[in-house]
């Protein structure tokens, strides 16, 4: 064979087209299709080749790295593995061998405590630069210890949101509807955050305050409400002959009225919408007429009552001992669970 590259280009080519000369021809076949002349098949297709061992390539020459992966890799691609107590790792630049005993941080940085087999401990930096069971890999923080399910629980088991819905695992928060629910104030708002929220952020309302019912009319008629566009209000001491009650009656004869639907509770104040036994009394206080409502009942319960400070004190003791919906009156669940389906209705955005 010719030493040179190109004549012995040149002599393959040469050697492979006399091979082909002196091989037999194929049988010729008939216009139809049939074989002219019978005789025994002169050729044998190849199986196609499989993939051994010793095909580190595959198919695909550039689909893998065989000095990266495999059992044959000369440079191993380094995997993230996160560190667990007692895992024997070596650091690479300093040759030092060790099980994990504890994961640090300092100077914002996440640090693992080797320990030798003579008991000596030395720390190194989470990342790259370790071996484990005899490949590189890149060290992660651990993984954080699953928590117990906390909270309200179904008869079989099944977390339970705070209103008494199944609760949706790993769930975020979707786009924010069109439609919108407002409350009074802000005392209002977190009461229904506490025991709605995982259910609005599943359905994407917002929850936005009035700051008193008398600015009801004023806000509905800047967000003009639609068959898609609704907007559902709840507000306190609905009752008949009220002011709130007529100014519920004046917003639905507001143009797209029928797209809002106003409800309310009996109470004076929405504390009094919390089981009173929460707070260790039979009934709510009753407070005179003229007396400003959450003084009086702090006052009535032996509570500070001084100044604003003492009623926000006051408020977050209350919400405190609301732990779910059954700690509510139902004239204020059903009120609420209505308003969610009138804005999350079928045609609503």
């Amino acid at each position: 064979m010719p030493g040179s590259t190109a004549a012995r280009r040149l002599a393959l080519r040469e050697r492979a087209a006399a091979s082909a000369s002196r091989a037999p021809r194929a049988p010729e076949h008939s216009e139809k299709g049939r074989r002219a002349t019978p005789g025994p098949a002169t050729t044998r297709e190849r199986p196609p080749r499989s993939l051994g061992a010793a095909d580190r390539y595959g198919a695909d020459v550039l689909e893998t790295d065989p000095h990266r992966v495999g059992p044959h890799a000369v440079r191993p691609e380094s995997v993230r593995v996160p560190v667990a107590r007692g895992m024997v790792v070596e650091d690479r630049e300093t040759g030092f061998v060790g099980a994990a005993v504890a994961v640090e941080k300092s100077g914002g940085r996440h640090i693992v405590v080797l320990e030798d087999r003579t008991g000596v401990r030395r720390g190194f930096p989470l990342g790259p630069g370790f071996w484990l069971e005899g490949r590189p890999v890149v060290l992660d923080p651990p993984e954080p210890a699953p928590r117990p399910a906390s909270g309200p629980v179904s008869a079989a088991g099944r977390r339970l949101t705070a209103s008494g819905s199944y609760a949706v695992d790993n769930d975020r928060a979707k786009v924010a509807r069109a439609s919108r629910i407002w409350v009074e104030g802000r005392h209002d708002a977190e009461l229904v955050e506490k025991v709605w929220g995982d259910d609005l952020r599943h359905e994407g309302v917002v929850v936005l305050m009035l700051d008193g019912v008398d600015h009801l009319e004023e806000v509905m008629a800047e967000f003009s409400p639609s068959p898609q566009r609704r907007a559902g209000v709840l507000v306190d001491h609905l009752v008949a002959g009220s002011k709130e009650s007529r100014i519920a009656q004046r917003v639905r004869s507001m143009p797209g009225g029928d797209n809002v639907l106003v409800l309310g509770h009996p109470y004076v104040d929405v504390w009094q919408a919390v089981k009173p036994e929460r707070v260790g009394l039979r009934a709510w206080p009753e407070v005179p007429r003229g007396t400003d409502i959450k003084y009086g009942t702090l006052e009535a319960l032996g509570w500070p009552h001084a100044d604003q400070a003492d009623v926000a004190r006051g408020w977050r003791r209350i919400l405190a001992s609301v732990r779910s919906y059954k700690d509510l009156e139902p004239s204020l669940l059903g009120r609420m669970e209505e308003l969610i389906d009138f804005v999350t209705a079928p045609g609503t955005r």
